[in-house]
């Protein structure tokens, strides 16, 4: 079972020009898993992100996956000779 991530990610384009953000803050989605990629922990990204929960952050990570998941191209048909 996945994490709902929806009520943490937010697109608006008046926010940070339609990038997603973590809702209520313009901390978009990019930036946290650029931060995690970079190696630093959740428990890191909450000091240098006081607005941010650790919920938060699994949201980031659940919304990544499913895009992931999105733009994965589906396998090929097996061509029966």
């Amino acid at each position: 079972m996945s994490m709902n991530f929806k009520p943490y990610i937010t697109r608006d384009p008046a926010i940070c020009g339609g990038e997603p953000v973590i809702t209520g803050t313009r901390i978009t989605v990019r930036t946290i898993l650029a931060s995690l990629a970079e190696g630093m922990s959740t428990d890191e990204l909450l000091l240098d992100f006081p607005t941010l929960s650790r919920d938060a952050v699994r949201a980031v990570v659940a919304f990544a996956a499913v895009s992931a998941e999105e733009d994965l191209p589906l396998p090929a048909t097996p061509v029966l000779a």
